[in-house]
């Protein structure tokens, strides 16, 4: 029998607790048996992002990640062509791991993009799709193979991290894992002129 492993892409510029609180969440839910949080190189929406170094990045989401029991982090896409096509590297996780039924994991945000998305048919003809709420966005009627997941809303955003260790003297980590803050503030990461995109 497969592993339902739901495939939960981003830049995570940095890795929050809203991204792990969902992540949970849906490891918990019972429509996936496991998540992974699929650390993006370059999304094709976001071609100029001033992202922080690729492997800082998956470093510190697999410090975020060490001690979530069905919650792994994947970093597939950084031996892929750029940018990151999600079909693509849906495709080749397939490939890889027979044994596993990979299931997208997106945002209400992504779905109201989604046709947009490079063989965004192709991927709901292939894939199972599951859809969690964002604040602002409001989902209709969804295809038979796309899922809505009724998960907490919870308005975190990397962009307001970012800006608060740029230009905040008090910020004290509010709203990251602790193992995540301690390396963004020894490393001085985010300081002003890094500050990045989501």
């Amino acid at each position: 029998m497969s592993t339902v492993t739901g495939i939960y892409g981003g830049s995570f510029n940095p890795i929050h607790q809203g991204h792990l609180s969902l992540a949970k969440a849906l490891a918990e839910s019972g429509l996936v048996d496991e998540m992974w949080l699929l650390v993006s190189p370059q999304n094709p929406f976001k071609v100029n992002a001033d992202l922080l170094d690729d492997d800082e990045r998956l470093r510190l989401a697999r410090l975020a990640v060490a001690d979530v029991q069905g919650v792994e982090v994947c970093d597939r896409e950084f031996s892929l062509p750029r940018p990151s096509y999600m079909y693509n590297t849906l495709r080749a996780l397939s490939r890889e791991h027979p044994d596993h039924e990979f299931v997208l994991v997106i945002g209400a945000d992504n779905w109201e993009r989604f046709p947009d998305w490079y063989r965004s048919k192709a991927i709901l003809a292939n894939y199972r799709v599951i859809i969690y709420p964002r604040p602002g966005y409001t989902l209709g009627k969804v295809p038979r193979r796309v899922t809505i997941a009724h998960t907490p809303l919870l308005d975190i955003s990397s962009t307001e991290i970012r800006r608060r260790i740029a230009c905040d003297p008090d910020y004290d980590g509010e709203g990251l894992p602790e193992a995540v803050w301690e390396e963004i503030r020894v490393q001085g990461l985010y300081k002003k002129g890094q500050e990045g995109h989501d």
